[in-house]
């Protein structure tokens, strides 16, 4: 927006801090929160838990107090570990939503500031353009062809116009269909239009993660099979002539620590303690289950500006007076159409209080690079706004791609224009030379093309300027066309590729995944860049949007494969991209920012807005924002996907496989007739030993030193996928054997019921600790990996053989759990039986990887 002199200053910063003390923030009430003592309760919530704590005060009444007490004791250790998962999950999740709340363009202090929306305060002067939500109930003070779409309050599709000379209202939650303007608040939070049907914004319901949802069902399944084994074991050593109570006690206890009841909760905390590292490489997840498509990402459609280049535009080069120039040798802001065209047709919001022309610039890159180049200073831009008023405009769109004002400059009336050279010079009937208008004849043309062409094969984005006297200018009338034009000069303006983007090109393609270039460039602007960053080779790469019109979407899904960069294109373009690669069976992220972005960046499997630049049309319909506007972020992004996925299989991984373990410890120890190899408090020990903080731990483990190596896995591939149910299978068949070994070998050596269980005890822990470390990579071996790499895990680890050896060395402790304390002879059992398997796996694993 041009600071014209006529323009709001706004409020004062003072002013608004106690305009905001008085009346309250700009927010709609939300549902009432979970307090902490609720989520706390629920972890108690659970049909075995009450079978067991009904099953301990039972035996409390019958004399085992010490039993029942430490029972209680573990069931409420689980009951706070569970809290704190959730009570963090949701934590995470609360600090995410308040970080992707609505934004507002404010005028402050006479300068334009964007802050948190719930920040506004009546009187604030707001300023809105395409592609905005309006953030507050306000009255119209100034437009520009302004049409909101008001469907959320009246439920009606079509756009309705604004206007400021009416003194209309535009509505909280509304949005800016076309044009600008700005708006005085009137009405905040509650308050508001929106915030009378506030009640109906409650009934969205938390989107689940699919994810989630299967291994709900798959632990619905595991809960039948472990009760139907725990009966099993249950009713044989009643049979057998065991103490009913105890086997009964048994069961339970065998139910409780084999059910995986935590699986979902620790998908949810993998997925937003991930989603707090994306967003610490300013990746915003605005929706959960976008983090298990991330990693299956195969195709990355980017737009260019600002997210493959820096965004940090400048004019080198101008087309002038029928020559190039050079702006570092020469001053341009001594010539008075420039500076009047690039100031007058700028967005751009001045300061004229700072010091500096780089200080006093807010607002779009290409307008800040395109008046430093041809104003002085900020005065010289203040006189030149001081001369002229903005009368009426036709904002820039992606189809027009050119913008014009109206400009009254003392008694005079003139139209300036610029945008994109091809549709500028379609307007143009006379050309600047030495001065004069002279008419653009078909030579002339060629040769401002042929300019053109040259500055876009230097990878320079190219702005025509062009002007003309409205002569037929009737005074009140607004309307003005845009033909019969005078063209001035081509700006050419650099806009160099980000330093990080051309590794993380290089990771795409290390990782099977295509990085695709889209822009409204210039073909040859397109392929310089692309080029220059390794995204593309040749031109036969390279498409623009006029040659893509010319293609059905059959001709297109034929071709897609072999393109790399689209130049010239629209919005409308990016919808028949993004459904031709995903007709190609690809998983398709898609970056956008303006409002007709929407639709691609919606179908996308991966819609992607931007922080900086993106509308709020554009970041309501994508799952996630990146808050740098940059390519490597979205790379960054896609690993962090991976490296989700592959927590979330190690722990189901380690779980799975160590409760089958226990359970088949049980199962086998009955079918072979013997006694209980462990009693019901040391099954709950072992689980509270083992299933709490490792598995936590594997959540939030570090990515494998290949992941960005492998090939994108399929959307709908199975959690159990590439040989992980086999290794559940096989890994947890082994532990039980391994724990029921350590008892047979206990009574072989003829050592008493309590050591035999001991070493099983021990054994049965062991073998989960040290399976753990397994489970930290599915193609590398223990030897391969870092072990300080996850210092969670070896704390964790550390913890839980604490726990081992407290209760098998203190006296008061061993009375509890019915252990004794062991041997350096015994302890060789334990270790050798418990770690064989592990290091036999992995040395096959060391010199497998060796041998590729």
């Amino acid at each position: 927006m041009i600071y014209e002199k006529d323009a709001f200053s706004g409020l004062d910063s003072r002013e608004a801090e106690r305009r905001l003390k008085k009346y309250g923030p700009n927010i709609l009430e939300s549902r009432e929160k979970i307090s902490p003592l609720k989520i706390f309760l629920q972890q108690f919530n659970d049909f075995m838990v009450w079978v067991l704590i009904a099953a301990t005060l039972l035996s409390g009444f019958m004399g085992e107090k010490a039993d029942a007490i430490t029972i209680l004791i573990i069931v409420v250790m689980n009951g706070i570990l569970g809290f704190i998962q959730e009570y963090k999950t949701e934590k995470s999740l609360e600090a995410l939503n308040s970080l992707a709340a609505p934004t507002a363009k404010v005028m402050r202090d006479g300068i334009l500031k964007v802050i948190n929306a719930e920040n506004l305060v009546m009187g604030d002067i707001v300023i809105i353009e395409s592609g905005d939500r309006i953030p507050a109930d306000c009255t119209l003070v100034e437009d520009f062809s302004l049409m909101v779409d008001e469907s959320l309050l009246t439920g009606e599709s079509v756009g309705v116009n604004k206007s400021s000379r009416k003194q209309e209202n535009i509505y909280m939650g509304t949005t800016v269909l076309t044009g600008r303007g700005k708006g005085k608040v009137i009405s905040i939070g509650m308050k508001t239009e929106m915030g009378k049907i506030a009640g109906m914004l409650q009934d969205i319901e938390k989107e689940q993660s699919p994810l989630k949802e299967k291994l709900n069902s798959l632990g619905k399944v595991l809960v039948i099979l472990c009760i139907g084994i725990c009966i099993v074991v249950t009713i044989t050593g009643i049979s057998r002539g065991h103490d009913k109570y105890q086997m009964l006690l048994l069961g339970i206890s065998l139910a409780v620590a084999a059910i995986p009841e935590g699986l979902p909760a620790i998908v949810t905390v993998a997925l937003a303690l991930g989603v707090s590292r994306m967003l610490k490489k300013n990746a915003l997840v605005r929706r959960l289950p976008a983090v298990e498509t991330l990693g299956c990402t195969s195709v990355i459609c980017s737009d260019k500006t600002g997210t493959l280049t820096e965004n940090k535009m400048t004019v080198t080069d101008m087309y002038f007076n029928d020559s190039f120039h050079k702006l570092e040798k020469e001053s341009m802001y001594k010539n008075p159409l420039l500076k009047k065209c690039v100031t007058y047709c700028s967005d751009c919001n001045v300061n004229f209080k700072e010091s500096t022309l780089e200080r006093a610039l807010s607002g779009d890159p290409t307008e800040k690079a395109l008046i430093k180049a041809f104003a002085k200073d900020g005065r010289d831009v203040k006189d030149t706004l001081d001369k002229g008023r903005r009368i009426n405009e036709k904002p820039f769109t992606s189809d027009r791609k050119m913008m014009s004002v109206l400009i009254k400059e003392g008694v005079n009336i003139n139209i300036y224009l610029k945008g994109a050279p091809e549709r500028v010079i379609d307007r143009c009937k006379y050309v600047i030379i030495d001065g004069e208008a002279r008419l653009l004849t078909s030579t002339y043309k060629s040769r401002i093309l042929r300019a053109v062409e040259t500055m876009s094969f230097k990878a320079l984005r190219c702005i025509a300027l062009a002007y003309k006297p409205e002569l037929n200018y009737r005074d009140g009338s607004r309307e003005y066309e845009e033909n019969d034009l005078i063209l001035i000069g081509v700006a050419g303006i650099i806009d160099p590729p980000r330093k990080e983007v051309k590794e993380a090109v290089f990771k795409c393609k290390m990782a099977g995944i295509r990085p695709v270039m889209i822009t409204g460039d210039h073909k040859n602007t397109a392929f310089a860049i692309g080029k220059e960053l390794d995204i593309v080779k040749n031109e036969e790469e390279v498409i623009t949007g006029e040659e893509l019109d010319k293609l059905d979407d059959k001709g297109l899904l034929k071709i897609i494969d072999n393109i790399k960069v689209f130049a010239r294109v629209s919005p409308n373009h990016k919808l028949r991209i993004v459904k031709a690669f995903k007709n190609k069976n690809n998983i398709v992220a898609m970056t956008g920012d303006g409002v007709n972005d929407a639709p691609a960046v919606k179908e996308a499997d991966i819609g992607i807005s931007m922080g900086i630049s993106g509308t709020d049309v554009t970041k309501e319909a994508s799952s996630m924002i990146l808050l740098d506007d940059n390519f490597a972020t979205i790379v960054s992004a896609v690993e962090e996907g991976r490296v989700i996925y592959d927590n979330i299989r190690k722990f189901i991984r380690y779980l799975l496989s160590c409760n089958l373990g226990e359970v088949l410890t049980m199962f086998l120890a009955s079918l072979m007739n013997l006694p209980t190899p462990m009693l019901p408090i040391q099954i709950l020990f072992v689980n509270l030993a083992t299933d709490g903080l490792p598995a936590m731990a594997l959540g939030v483990d570090s990515a494998d030193i290949d992941i960005m190596e492998q090939r994108p896995r399929p959307k709908n591939e199975s959690i159990f996928a590439r040989g992980l149910k086999e290794k559940i299978l096989i890994r947890g068949t082994l532990i039980g054997v391994c724990t029921v070994g350590a008892f047979i070998m206990g009574y072989r050596y003829n050592m008493d019921l309590k050591t035999c269980r001991t070493l099983a005890l021990c054994t049965l822990v062991m073998s989960q600790l040290i399976h753990v470390f397994e489970c930290r990579s599915e193609r590398h071996s223990i030897f391969e990996i870092k072990l300080f790499t996850n210092t969670y895990l070896v704390l964790a680890v550390g913890f839980s053989i604490a726990m081992v050896l407290s209760i098998l060395y203190i006296p008061f402790l061993q009375k509890i759990f019915h252990t004794v304390p062991l041997s350096l002879a015994q302890w060789c059992i334990v270790l050798f039986l418990s770690g064989i398997i592990s290091f036999v796996n992995s040395l096959y694993l060391l010199l497998w990887n060796r041998r590729r």
